[in-house]
């Protein structure tokens, strides 16, 4: 399979005080496909590749899961907001109709 052109972003707060409610902003690139467009040459429809499933582990507990349907947006932007328990890493993964995970890990530094 030839590598997809996609970029995850994240932006958290570079300085959180323990037990502070802090917000995580993520925005993928990712070229939707709903599904319902047709191919104009075969009437056939084009397969769905959307990201149904995102997810966000924080120092090894998931602090957010959603499931996505083919009415999320190319590009989809996300915010979500988690509690500041301990310095450590958040794992953000993105899956793809494929199965293919798109992944980007931060460090939360929690002061206190």
């Amino acid at each position: 399979m030839a590598k997809q052109n996609i970029k995850p972003r994240v932006r958290a707060p570079k300085k959180i005080n323990k037990g502070d409610i802090f917000e995580v902003k993520t925005l993928v690139t990712h070229r939707m496909e709903s599904g319902q467009r047709k191919d104009k040459k075969t009437g056939k429809n084009y397969p769905r590749k959307i990201i149904n499933k995102f997810t966000a582990v924080y120092d090894g507990s998931e602090v957010m899961k959603s499931i996505w349907h083919p009415a999320i947006s190319a590009n989809p932007y996300l915010a979500f907001y988690v509690v500041a328990g301990k310095s450590g890493p958040m794992k953000l993964t993105w899956t793809d109709d494929e199965g293919i995970e798109f992944t980007k890990e931060i460090k939360i530094n929690v002061n206190g």
